[in-house]
Parts: structure tokens; C-alpha cells; sequence
């Protein structure tokens, strides 16, 4: 199964590349993560802040590997513990589906995007600059494979 995350940015500091990198590479073959930055739209003084929503939404939807399950990182979703992002990760694994989750850029998910989502998901009540996301989801799905594999890391 491989795990795309779809993610609206470029050119992020090194310490997202590293922090993202170390726990990416954690991850088994059976649980492949890698990251799919999408360009995001120029933001100019008193631009269509809708316009540039549904421009990254499309291109984010242009990049969603055919078949694969969609969770849309959403503020208005559910929140997940850790135990239960580990079910949701035994469950991904267990269809052999590729999955693809969703982070949009500064204003958001184009509507579209969480159409076209199977599930959505709130990381938190918090508001997260989208670099340190890219950090906390690769932690967290590998927080989540070494409690399903007993592995001593997460100590919940």
C-alpha cells in the first residue's frame, strides 16, 4: 500500500524535508509514504481567494492515484486518537487500496476536494502552518504502524 500526501507548497524549509524525510523513511514497503507538493496559486492583494481555492483543489485532484481511498484533512472532520488512526492504518493496509490524503493550502480544501473525499479528518482544533503538518502526519502514521506492530514508541 502506498500513502500519498498530497500537499499544497513547495520549496519548504529544511527542517520540514528532514522531519518529514526521518519518519517517512521509518515506514515499511507495506506502508510507503511518500509526498506530492502541489503548486500553490498566487495570492495577490484582492485576488479571488475562491478562484485560487479551486485551482489547488483541482490540481490536488489531478494528483490522486486512480482507485485510492481520499481522506481530506479537514478542520470539520473527526478527530482521530491514536488508536484509532491505528485501526484506520490496519484497515488501509488490510484492502491493499492506495490512500491519499489531502492538505490544502493556506484557505483551505476546494469544496470539490472533500466531495470527492471517502473520509475526513481533523488533526485538531488548532490551526497548523501546513509545513508542520506534513511533519505531524508522518509522525503520527508512523506512531500508529509501531502500535499496531507492538513496537515499544508509542507508549499511550
Amino acid at each position: 500500500m502506498r500513502i500519498s500526501l498530497l500537499s499544497v507548497g513547495r520549496r519548504m524549509p529544511a527542517w520540514v524535508v528532514q522531519g518529514f524525510g526521518e519518519y517517512a523513511k521509518r515506514l515499511p514497503k507495506e506502508c510507503d509514504l511518500r509526498l506530492v507538493e502541489i503548486e500553490p496559486v498566487a495570492r495577490t492583494k484582492g485576488g479571488d481567494r475562491m478562484r485560487a481555492i479551486s485551482l489547488e483543489g483541482e490540481r490536488i485532484l489531478q494528483a490522486v492515484p486512480k482507485g485510492a481511498w481520499v481522506v481530506a484533512l479537514d478542520v470539520g472532520g473527526p478527530s482521530w486518537s491514536t488508536e484509532a488512526l491505528a485501526l484506520e492504518l490496519k484497515h488501509w493496509m488490510a484492502s491493499g487500496q492506495d490512500v491519499a490524503l489531502l492538505v490544502g493550502g493556506a484557505d483551505g480544501l476546494s469544496s470539490a476536494c472533500l466531495a470527492r473525499a471517502d473520509a475526513r479528518w481533523s488533526l485538531s482544533p488548532l490551526t497548523f502552518p501546513h509545513p508542520l503538518v506534513r511533519v505531524i502526519l508522518a509522525e503520527q502514521l508512523y506512531r500508529a504502524w509501531t502500535l499496531l506492530q507492538g513496537h515499544p514508541y508509542h507508549r499511550g
